[in-house]
């Protein structure tokens, strides 16, 4: 079995995959619906450990001289030599919380793709519901 190479290309091509990984991970946190927190944190937790293995590689490789050019570091790394760590890279911690579901997911009405086709059930749903209301308050009255 052959070792890959270590040069500054593979370096670069390991930046990249951090970047692309850090903005995964910037999507996961603010896009992605999850059911609960748990579920997210989980989500979190894979992908964090998947970029941390590249990330470990990319540097040992500095490490071990591959040079690269500071323009090619990933956000990430250019943000952690800033704030004046050089081996520390920033990572996102979760606050850690009792999991529990995620209300505005469920509460949050999706429009139908039927709207106005002859599969819209919506209109016939409200109806049979205000149907069974008012025949509901007449059996009390009555």
């Amino acid at each position: 079995m052959s070792a890959l190479l270590q040069d500054k290309y593979q370096l670069k091509s390991l930046h990249e995959e951090i970047d692309l990984f850090d903005r995964k991970l910037a999507h996961l946190l603010r896009y992605e619906e999850f059911a609960c927190d748990a579920d997210r944190d989980a989500a979190t937790r894979r992908m964090m450990a998947k970029r941390e293995l590249l990330a470990r590689t990319a540097r040992q490789m500095v490490h071990d001289g591959v040079a690269y050019n500071a323009s090619e570091l990933p956000r990430s790394f250019r943000a952690a030599l800033e704030a004046g760590a050089t081996d520390a890279v920033a990572t996102v911690v979760a606050i850690e919380e009792p999991a529990k579901p995620r209300k505005a997911a469920r509460a949050r009405v999706q429009p139908s793709p039927y709207a106005g086709t002859s599969l819209d059930f919506q209109k016939g749903l409200q109806e049979y519901k205000r149907k069974k209301s008012n025949k509901a308050q007449v059996t009390a009255q009555g």
